[in-house]
């Protein structure tokens, strides 16, 4: 999720296409909204905040986004693909051990929680403003939810190709384990503690390894 300071064009001629002018200026303002909500909260976030941080003018604000919503869901949009895709490519690569499921298990775990802490800004819109950033957005973040409990629910069949012997687990329990993570993980955003979340690794790790196969194996797996 790593993104580049925030910095205006520079002025007058310039090599940039159209095209690369909009999307620099569409990225910035996105993540010009990251860093505003993530100072004063989304309730006091203007669009004169957003287009001062960002280095564009109202009307280049308009030209992307009908009003402040908007834009914030296109940063929440931008937060939750770049997290996903941290996840996915970190458990695709088989970090630390390839062929041991508990290990790829640990392996997402532990790039959600690293992904969050490399932009806390991000993080903070994520899991802490969007829950009052209106019903759009509420809407959106059950959309959300929905995405990470078919990416459990993924990587469970491809462990279970593997490994017969592991149980298939009703849906509701992949949405358990979504939601206690962001009700923790959000805990912890919410009191200032983003860059401290790797902490949480080993305990989040146990939570979802004991609720698809069992206290037991999570114990093996974390000793």
């Amino acid at each position: 999720m790593a993104t580049a300071p925030i910095r205006p064009l520079p002025r007058g001629p310039h090599s940039l296409s159209r095209d690369e002018v909009l999307a620099s200026q569409r990225g910035r303002m996105i993540e010009a909204m990251a860093e505003t909500v993530a100072a004063k909260g989304y309730a006091a976030t203007t669009v004169a905040d957003v287009v001062a941080r960002a280095g564009v003018s109202r009307k280049t604000f308009y030209e992307h986004f009908g009003d402040r919503e908007e834009c914030f869901l296109a940063a929440y949009d931008a937060a939750v693909d770049a997290l996903l895709r941290a996840v996915a490519e970190r458990v695709a690569a088989g970090e630390p051990e390839g062929d041991d499921w508990r290990a790829r298990v640990r392996a997402g775990v532990r790039a959600y929680l690293d992904a969050l802490a490399s932009e806390p800004a991000f993080a903070r819109t994520f899991l802490v403003e969007v829950r009052v950033a209106g019903p759009r957005a509420q809407a959106r973040r059950a959309e959300v939810h929905a995405r990470f409990v078919d990416f459990l629910r993924s990587q469970a069949v491809l462990a279970r190709q593997d490994h017969p012997w592991l149980p298939a687990v009703p849906d509701a329990v992949y949405a358990a384990i979504v939601g206690g993570m962001d009700e923790v993980v959000s805990a912890w955003v919410a009191d200032g503690r983003t860059a401290d979340l790797a902490q949480l690794e080993p305990d989040l790790s146990y939570f979802q390894l004991a609720l698809l196969a069992g206290p037991e194996i999570a114990k093996e797996a974390l000793a």
